[in-house]
């Protein structure tokens, strides 16, 4: 390695990076391919991503260990996309989203992401992965998958029990089958042999698989990385006129922008060096987006799997995830033909596991049981995105997350403890406005007249005067003539606030 002034060496971890940029290359390349082709696009402009998500973005500040490329997550709404508007828009779409991520990212909005409920974004994933599943599930059985989510998963049973009186079909469907079997299996083979990634053995096994036995199942069309890329002309352009683009814009942006910076909180979890800095994150992520869209290339996030892959293999500095750029790169140059040889059904296997990886059900029962509230809000933004579509359904998750904060934010409990004996005491907790007057006061003269009645106010978080007032009026009036009258407990003046 080079030595730099004063004798320190430039890349003290280069070994270390060099390592771990091989494993993330080796983890990005089917995912960069398989990704493409269930988006609907030349299987190029997926590695065209991942280039730019490690030569540029890999190279911008943020977080020094997150790996970027195309994502399984934005799948289904690309593909929307390109059915919607063609390929030639998907370029402008996603060149504006990344210069929406800029300024955002200039405008320090970056830090905001983490507001967004994580049961939406749960949802969201957990809806793209369900609709993921069941498109490739199609793929998997060399049928045509129809165009809108609830579509895929009502056709299903039909077009599966179509499938089983074909043998084209089976066999297709037995590839598919083999390589979630060998991704799900591999995780049990010795530490040498999962030195390999996976996704990358089961699709290796079963391109040759296919090539031994001349299996006839569709493999990838190959046009080549000059003839993927589309520049956005002035025509594309003028599509941005369009309300549906626009709206098709903004779910890019709210959707990559949230996946890449939960992402970096995660990523930030695994190892103990430098902590993201989200505003300049989030600018990465849009000189990313705005350089895959002048290349007409698939939109960028940070994906969870890279980057685990990158800081478990060793990484320690920002040089593995360029480095994983570059062997893209040379790999789209120098073996471009070897994609045609991939079977479509391999890849459509390895989506529905990352589809199925998409699904948080431990979370989704762990906050049935704790939160109910969030996991119905999970649960409809799923179902929202499964049968509306994924900007809709993002936008009903929201909703629903504001007015369930409202609703806690307007919420009041009363708990009242008698023994029988000695005084009833009574607790209000939560936040006491006008609209609860009527239930607070009902409450509360239900209460015993004839006995001491202390009241506990410490658990208000916010009360206005109306009920200032009306719970002072009570106190003064409810006790009958020879009863101490009511006690009231305040809450502490730093936490006190009147209307």
């Amino acid at each position: 390695m080079r030595a730099g002034l004063g004798g320190k060496v430039a890349l003290p971890h280069l070994r270390q990076d060099l390592a771990a940029s091989i494993v993330v290359f080796l983890v990005a390349l089917p995912l960069c391919v398989g990704v493409a082709v269930a988006s609907g696009v030349p299987a190029e402009l997926g590695l065209v991503t991942g280039i730019v998500g490690g030569l540029l973005t890999g190279m911008m500040r943020g977080s020094s260990l997150q790996v970027s490329g195309p994502a399984a997550g934005l799948t289904v709404l690309v593909f929307e996309a390109v059915q919607a508007f063609g390929l030639a828009t998907l370029g402008v779409i996603v060149l504006t989203a990344g210069l929406l991520q800029l300024a955002m990212g200039a405008l320090k909005l970056g830090r905001w992401f983490r507001a967004i409920s994580v049961s939406v974004v749960e949802g969201m994933l957990a809806g793209i992965g369900l609709v993921l599943i069941a498109g490739q599930l199609y793929t998997a059985a060399g049928l045509k998958a129809p165009v809108s989510g609830a579509g895929k998963v009502a056709g299903l049973p039909g077009a599966l029990a179509g499938a089983v009186t074909d043998s084209a079909a089976l066999v297709s469907l037995a590839v598919g089958a083999a390589t979630i079997a060998v991704v799900v299996l591999w995780k049990r083979t010795p530490a040498r042999v999962r030195a390999v990634p996976g996704a990358l053995a089961a699709v290796v096994l079963a391109t040759l698989a296919t090539s031994v036995f001349s299996l006839p199942v569709a493999t990838v069309e190959v046009q080549g990385l000059l003839g993927a890329i589309q520049f956005p002309g002035l025509d594309s352009l003028g599509r941005l006129a369009s309300l549906s683009v626009i709206g098709t814009v903004l779910a890019f942006t709210l959707i990559a922008s949230a996946e890449s910076l939960f992402s970096a909180a995660a990523v930030d979890r695994l190892h103990d060096g430098p902590r993201t800095e989200y505003d300049k994150e989030l600018m990465a992520q849009g000189a990313g987006n705005a350089a895959c869209g002048l290349l007409g290339a698939l939109p960028m996030t940070a994906v969870i799997v890279r980057s685990s892959a990158n800081v478990q293999a060793g990484a320690r500095t920002k040089a593995s995830r360029v480095l994983h750029g570059v062997w893209l790169l040379l790999f789209a140059a120098l073996l471009p033909s070897v994609l045609g040889l991939v079977p479509l059904p391999a890849l459509a296997g390895i989506l529905i596991h990352a589809g199925w990886k998409l699904i948080p059900l431990h979370t989704l029962a762990t906050l049935w049981h704790r939160h109910r509230g969030e996991a119905l809000i999970l649960m409809v933004t799923a179902i929202a995105i499964v049968t509306v579509n994924m900007f809709e359904g993002v936008l009903i998750g929201l909703a629903l997350s504001v007015a369930k904060t409202a609703w806690d934010a307007s919420h009041v409990k009363l708990d009242v403890v008698d023994t029988g004996a000695g005084p009833v005491r009574a607790r209000l907790s939560g936040n006491a406005t006008f609209l609860q007057l009527p239930k607070i006061l009902d409450s509360l003269e239900a209460l015993p007249q004839d006995r001491p009645i202390e009241l506990d106010l410490s658990g208000l978080h916010h009360r206005d005067h109306a009920c200032r007032t009306a719970l002072e009026n009570w106190a003064s009036r409810h006790s009958s003539p020879g009863t101490e009258p009511v006690q009231l407990t305040e809450p502490a003046p730093a936490s006190s606030t009147s209307g």
